[in-house]
């Protein structure tokens, strides 16, 4: 019989895959992206918190992104005024 007092230990097991020659886990899940972005690691305090959202400041990153950001608002915008068929006649003056 078993003593009711103590717990059963889980039982583990040394696996090592056949075919993988690779450096690491295999087994942790991680997205081949997440060392090239700055939201994964966990701030905690805040000054981590205002020195990441400085070191995100530094970073341009795309340089055409607002312009390309305003052009495909404006055109939205258009096709929007456009198909609930309002007077555009009202911004050019004759």
């Amino acid at each position: 019989m078993r003593n009711p007092l103590k717990l059963r230990k889980n039982r583990s097991f040394e696996y090592a895959p056949r075919y993988y020659k690779g450096e690491g886990n295999p087994y942790k899940i991680e997205h081949k992206l997440d060392k090239f972005r700055s939201t994964v690691q966990t701030n905690r305090g805040l000054k981590n918190k205002f020195s990441s959202a400085l070191d995100d400041l530094k970073n341009e990153g795309d340089k055409n992104l607002k312009l390309r950001l305003l052009v495909i608002v404006a055109i939205l915008v258009l096709l929007f005024l456009i198909i609930i068929d309002f007077d555009l006649s009202i911004f050019w003056t004759s």
